[in-house]
């Protein structure tokens, strides 16, 4: 026979009036990113609209991606807006990588329990990004989920939609050899690696301070300004490369094709990170870690010079070569 007495939700381990207040937060929030952009219809319906009737030949793209294992350190660290900001870019530079402009954002936030804070936190991060590239927080997904999440644990995920003319869609298979490879800086390791910096952290647990760590909890690099800028320097990118997991040789790899490339990489001006590194075989490194390039633009060489010229710590890091279809890295 059931119980006399009647269980709640909130009995269960979910509080929905506490979810409905986290909304109405997040709501005031996101509206800091309808600057320039505007959905269609007013946000918090079921679903979010977008008018590309201004577009003459509209191509979407779409981007998914994650925080990963950094976020065990984001939250031990209490940098949960850092883990915000590291979700919008591991999604928008992926989109930026095409050509397109990032004009939508969503995200889904798993979490044992409301806490007000952390995913205020989480927001607050996602906002900031969001609104210095111009992209649109359209909604996303708060989930209370006892017993499926941790205790103290939180997971995430990120969309992205972009869109722009069709003609400015960019093309890799125009590259070619002899074009040029320009990097541009990373902040840290960025959302990728994790694991095995985590592991070295463990190992060396005496060897890194507070500060030291912190720092390398730097949220990935947002790469509109390098877009940009190469825009109003008139450069004509053949092809981008985000570098994410599986470092340098994979990404680059992605964009190459049949071709290969011949990389020399200067050493990682970031004493935090290269502490992390003394740990690590450099082939190892260059296949799991950006090595202080999160960003590759390759060009035809007439255009490497105007290249340079968009953001401070730009570096020629070698050229596309048919002499190899692999990408073959040295220390500079």
């Amino acid at each position: 026979m059931p119980s006399e007495t009647k269980i709640t939700y909130k009995d269960a381990g979910v509080d929905i009036h506490a979810a409905a207040d986290v909304v109405d937060e997040i709501g005031a929030l996101r509206a800091r990113t309808e600057k320039n952009r505007k959905l269609h219809s007013a946000f918090g319906l079921f679903a979010a609209a977008y008018d590309l009737s201004e577009l003459d030949e509209p191509i979407i793209v779409t981007g998914c991606d994650g925080v990963g294992t950094k976020i065990e350190l984001l939250l031990k660290h209490d940098m949960l807006a850092e883990a915000g900001k590291d979700l919008v870019a591991m999604n928008v530079n992926d989109v930026l990588t095409t050509g397109m402009d990032p004009i939508l954002f969503l995200d889904y936030v798993a979490i044992p329990k409301i806490d007000q804070n952390q995913i205020k936190q989480v927001i607050e991060g996602i906002v900031a990004y969001c609104e210095s590239c111009d992209c649109i927080l359209a909604g996303g997904e708060t989930a209370e989920m006892p017993g499926l999440v941790p205790e103290g644990g939180i997971e995430m995920s990120g969309f992205c939609i972009g869109a722009g003319e069709k003609r400015d869609l960019i093309d890799p298979s125009k590259v070619a050899a002899g074009d040029v490879l320009i990097g541009y800086p990373s902040d840290g390791f960025h959302a990728n690696g994790w694991s095995l910096v985590r592991r070295i952290l463990t190992e060396r647990v005496d060897e890194f301070s507070k500060a030291e760590i912190e720092s390398l909890l730097a949220p990935t690099r947002l790469y509109h300004d390098v877009i940009a800028g190469q825009k109003a320097a008139g450069v004509s990118a053949k092809a981008h490369a985000h570098i994410t997991g599986g470092g340098i040789p994979e990404n680059l790899k992605r964009v190459a094709g049949s071709l290969g490339a011949k990389i020399a990489l200067p050493a990682w001006e970031n004493p935090p990170a290269q502490k992390v590194l003394e740990s690590v075989e450099f082939d190892e490194a260059t296949w799991t870690f950006n090595m202080g390039y999160g960003w590759v633009t390759a060009v035809a060489p007439d255009q490497a010079h105007a290249a340079l010229t968009v953001v401070d710590g730009a570096r020629v890091l070698g050229e596309v070569s048919d002499e190899t279809d692999e990408i073959r890295i040295e220390a500079a």
